[in-house]
């Protein structure tokens, strides 16, 4: 008897991989400034239906970029009183370790959950 190939495994592992991008994804704002949002916004557009928990997670990104964006707005001009610049220099940190750490997460099959942020969408 000959035993055919599964290949619902190598399709998880490439979803868990399209999950791991989508999220690492976001690190383009150290290249662009702009990339963070635009590259995770267009994986989740055009992979929702394909994949497996990429619509959930897609607005997870989505949602802790736009937060982000809005905290950064807000500290601007409280860098007139030279708080605004401890503000940024600690978003631009959870910008960078966030991600890093929700990417592995989904990786694991674990919950992502983005803290600090407010859902939007």
């Amino acid at each position: 008897m000959i035993k055919m190939k599964n290949t619902n495994p190598a399709t998880k592992i490439e979803d868990k991989d399209m999950l791991f991008l989508l999220h690492l994804s976001q690190l383009f704002n150290l290249i662009t400034g702009f990339g963070g949002l635009i590259a995770p916004i267009l994986i989740w557009v055009f992979k929702k239906d394909e994949i497996q928990g990429i619509n959930e997670q897609g607005k997870e990104v989505i949602n802790f970029q736009i937060t982000m964006f809005l905290a950064i707005l807000v500290s601007i001009p409280l860098c007139f009183i030279l708080i605004g610049f401890l503000f940024i220099s600690i978003i631009a940190l959870l910008m960078i370790i966030v991600p890093i750490i929700q990417a592995i997460k989904s990786k694991d099959n674990q919950s992502v959950r983005y803290p600090l942020t407010i859902r939007f969408i």
